[in-house]
């Protein structure tokens, strides 16, 4: 199993890269005029200067203004006389920057401070700075974390935060972001997704590439009737699954022996119920799912270990394609009530499938539900609202395609259909292009990273197919999932 590449470190700057938390506590107990304790930590350490000034002011009664500019006055003082690097600070960021792996300067301290800083510890070596000046919300609030990702075009669940405080720790999480706490003097409790450490000598970029989480790559793709209406299908459908590093393929229209038949090939695991569906893994199957004898439509499943600890639930279901809304509104003019209507037996298989895989996984185990399900999103169409997905939806299972591409005007991801350009009844009228094949997914230990759809190739339209690259009448959906471990 790959983890997901490290696209960037993001730095916290006091007490982290250089010494400056002791600065800036020496800054505080000169401005509030008396030594401070264990008890003050939450309202200095880690907090911007107004932070800081506010409480002092409703300690000490005077102007929160006049104690934020002495406290920026006493603190810059230091910082120009008394910058030390922490330990190991210099040499990770020189290993980064041999290895190409960018890094940006996350700091609740003011522009003025930063500039300082930066100028000491070499401003070449940071692609991007955030300060407090920079966002409207600074830590703990997940804004110059996330504002540090958006600069660097990098995905926060790729990259790692390094802190020195429970507010920075508290805001890289909630930006998304792997994170290595190393106290400066506060401790910090380890927590998923967080690695706590006494220095930073001997941290390499290794070490924060094994910080991020597990990449999971799901495939739900509808082979049409096997594959068979294309030539040399089963070579054609096992370079697609190569080509794109699936790990999991949820699996319709499989006639029968394409889920076996692409296991043995690939070296995979693979469970097949019924005559359509088949779910095949790179990873171990542990169980079977559902009901092995279900008929041509309906729903299974299977358990997917990843590791000692962790297991996956993985469903592919295929719903009946009648009546197909799309045709009823494009040819046949019905409104959004008689659509709604007309969905009840693709309704009733979504329930009976949420119903089996609430059964199976509990209130804590991740799952991921595929399937072709020959009906539109409620997502997508803004005046319709499509029961099927909406059942999903109100089941807690949330649509990856829509997580990564909110818009569907500028990212339709029409799945029907890549050879289908008319429609086949030969009238000439055009096909209504639509998203009718899905990854859903219930959320726990499961972030989405990317979803895509899948052709390869530039299929030819019905009915010449037979040498299409692209062995399907359906395009597929690849979601890539971040899989955070179970603790």
């Amino acid at each position: 199993m790959t983890r997901l590449p490290l696209q960037a470190v993001l730095f916290d700057m006091d007490g982290t890269l250089v010494d400056t938390e002791r600065l800036w506590w020496e800054a505080v107990e000169q401005v509030a005029g008396r030594a401070l304790t264990e008890a003050d930590q939450p309202a200095v350490l880690g907090r911007p200067v107004e932070h800081t000034a506010a409480w002092l002011a409703a300690a000490t009664g005077r102007p929160a203004t006049e104690l934020a500019a002495a406290l920026h006055r006493e603190f810059t003082d230091r910082v120009h006389t008394g910058i030390v690097p922490r330990p190991g600070a210099l040499g990770l960021l020189d290993a980064l920057a041999r290895d190409g792996i960018p890094t940006a300067l996350v700091t609740a301290s003011p522009r003025a401070v930063a500039d300082t800083v930066l100028a000491a510890l070499g401003t070449h070596r940071f692609a991007v700075s955030v300060t407090a000046d920079d966002t409207e919300y600074t830590k703990p609030a997940p804004d110059p974390y996330l504002a540090a990702c958006h600069a660097l075009a990098a995905d926060p669940a790729r990259c790692v935060a390094v802190e020195d405080t429970q507010t920075g720790v508290t805001s890289a999480e909630a930006a998304g972001c792997a994170v290595l706490a190393v106290p400066s003097l506060a401790p910090i409790d380890t927590a998923p997704g967080r690695t706590v450490l006494d220095s930073l000598e001997g941290v390499t970029p290794e070490r924060l590439c094994a910080m991020l989480p597990h990449a999971l790559r799901v495939l739900s793709w509808n082979l049409w009737h096997g594959g068979t209406k294309v030539d040399d299908h089963r070579a054609k459908q096992l370079k697609v699954i190569l080509d794109i590093e699936a790990d999991v393929v949820g699996l319709q229209e499989t006639g029968g022996t394409a889920a076996r038949e692409l296991a043995e090939a690939l070296g995979w695991h693979h469970h097949t119920a019924g005559e359509n569906l088949g779910v095949i893994s790179r990873h171990p199957i542990t169980a079977g799912l559902g009901d092995p004898h279900v008929g041509f439509y309906g729903a299974a499943g299977a358990r997917i270990r990843i590791d000692a600890v962790n297991e996956v639930d993985v469903w592919t279901a295929h719903l009946h394609y009648t009546p197909y809304g799309p045709y009823e509104a494009a040819f046949d003019g019905l409104r959004a009530a008689e659509l709604i209507a007309h969905e009840e037996v693709r309704l009733a298989q979504m329930r009976d499938t949420l119903r089996r895989i609430a059964q199976s996984a509990g209130a804590d185990r991740p799952v991921i539900l595929t399937g072709d399900f020959n009906t539109p999103s409620h997502l997508d169409w803004p005046d319709v609202e499509w029961p099927v997905t909406k059942a999903a939806e109100k089941a807690g299972l949330r649509d990856s395609y829509r997580e990564a591409h909110p818009g569907p005007a500028t990212d339709p991801g029409h799945t029907w259909s890549p050879i289908h350009p008319d429609h086949e009844d030969g009238s000439g009228r055009p096909e209504p292009q639509d998203r009718i094949d899905y990854v859903l997914h219930n959320g726990r230990g499961l972030k989405v990273c990317d979803s895509r759809t899948v052709v390869s190739g530039t299929p030819r339209a019905w009915p010449d197919v037979a040498g299409n690259d692209w062995p399907s009448d359906h395009a597929a959906i690849l979601t890539t999932f971040a899989l955070y471990r179970a603790e």
